[in-house]
């Protein structure tokens, strides 16, 4: 069963590749943090931002939108309210006829992967972008690409880092539509 996918269809038609900053686990609670100037840098260059999770506050979404028109975000199991008012846990979106799932995932990061196969196995996705565990990830699962940007600003986390996808544009008869989606950790 395919279930509904919110199409952002509101970039320019002659468009074949699109790319897209994700970012996770920012954290940003207050004034006293910023995300870093070398993403918001990077993020100046795309078509779509898409946060997933645990922004905490609507701060970080807030400077992602000064960027770029078109953001895209889920809650996370840190965010407050005015978060999960906002914005719902589970996002499916279709890019350039790319199904894209977007979760942040709660619980052990040990177990976060079969969740997350588990949430998004009917609705045939390309693509899942997650985050919880402030790890990075740039995998495919069962055919289907798992990405998680890492941590921007954790300073336990291994390393912070961003996500960068690029899309291009292929044909709905593809038989291998994982070519056309090239996506990369970007190490901070």
């Amino acid at each position: 069963m395919i279930r509904d996918y919110t199409k952002i269809n509101s970039f320019p038609h002659q468009l074949d590749n699109i790319k897209i900053g994700v970012i996770s686990d920012t954290h940003i609670f207050d004034n006293s943090k910023h995300i870093p100037a070398k993403i918001l840098e990077a993020f100046r260059q795309v078509n779509l931002i898409i946060h997933a999770g645990d922004c905490t506050s609507l701060k970080a979404l807030e400077e992602l939108k000064a960027l770029c028109p078109h953001v895209v975000a889920v809650a996370g199991n840190m965010d407050l309210d005015e978060v999960r008012k906002k914005y719902p846990a589970k996002q499916l979106l279709e890019v350039l006829g790319y199904r894209i799932g977007v979760m942040h995932g709660f619980g052990s990061p040990a177990g976060l992967l079969e969740l997350l196969v588990e949430a998004f196995k009917e609705d045939d996705c390309d693509l899942v972008i997650f985050g919880h565990s402030h790890r990075s990830f740039n995998e495919k699962v069962g055919g289907v690409l798992f990405f998680n940007p890492g941590s921007a600003i954790d300073p336990a986390a291994p390393f912070n880092s961003y996500g960068i996808i690029e899309l291009t544009k292929m044909s709905p008869q593809a038989h291998d539509r994982q070519k056309g989606i090239n996506a990369r950790i970007v190490k901070i």
